[in-house]
């Protein structure tokens, strides 16, 4: 069963105080942040293991939880405090609120895009998040028989091109491709694990707003993998 609509989060805690100073520090310099809030007062772990409880609900049992959408969208519309961050695909068939659990409005903070991958609207999208909403944790979530992948594993192995602008899109996937070359198992899977995991590294060294967060222990990086066929989430980097 999805989670109840009644239940809410603890904001018992509040994170550290080098994320709070962070936060502070960019609020001075621009006083651009109006939304800024409290935070949700979940640690990083708190926050993943609230995820992957939330994907086992979903896998168990998939029906759709009936939420009262309009107290939720009114509790809301003066701020919000999302306890988890996601860089997911545009993929239709993966929807971050729905493979967690059944989420409701203002509990993730989510950037999608054919390939999860990060440009810098994402990136400064995801220091928002960290420094301003202080989400504590950022999942890169990949999945089975990602298209944008598929495309990038062509271009590597067959000298693919495409249209527009897919082509360039996708050409951040194209290292990944390389380097899953010739490893044993599937080459598009090996490729969708491998930009994940590239991904997550670029995050982690990527400064100073959320490297400061990390080092702090105020935002933890996760990669993950979601499987079209089971709906399962592998926490894998």
């Amino acid at each position: 069963m999805c989670r109840t609509c009644d239940s809410r989060l603890d904001r018992r805690t509040l994170l550290g105080a080098a994320g709070l100073a962070m936060a502070a520090g960019l609020s001075a310099a621009g006083k651009a942040f109006a939304a800024e809030g409290p935070g949700s007062g979940l640690t990083p772990d708190q926050a993943l293991d609230k995820l992957k409880q939330g994907n086992r609900r979903y896998v168990a049992d998939a029906q759709s939880c009936v939420m009262d959408m309009a107290r939720r969208r009114n509790e809301t519309a003066g701020g919000q405090a999302p306890w988890a961050t996601l860089v997911s695909c545009a993929d239709s068939r993966v929807p971050p609120e729905l493979i967690f659990g059944g989420l409701t409005l203002g509990e993730l903070f989510v950037v999608r895009n054919a390939g999860n991958t990060v440009d810098t609207t994402a990136m400064g999208t995801l220091e928002y998040g960290a420094a301003v909403l202080k989400s504590p944790l950022i999942v890169v979530l990949g999945h089975s028989g990602c298209g944008a992948v598929a495309a990038a594993c062509d271009v590597v192995a067959k000298n693919a091109t495409f249209p527009g602008a897919i082509g360039p899109m996708i050409e951040p996937i194209v290292p990944a491709a390389l380097a899953a070359r010739g490893r044993q198992g599937d080459f598009i899977d090996n490729t969708v694990r491998e930009n994940v995991r590239r991904t997550v590294a670029k995050l982690t060294s990527a400064g100073p707003i959320i490297a400061e967060a990390v080092k702090a222990g105020a935002v933890k990086i996760v990669g993950a993998r979601y499987d079209l066929a089971t709906g399962a989430v592998d926490v894998f980097a």
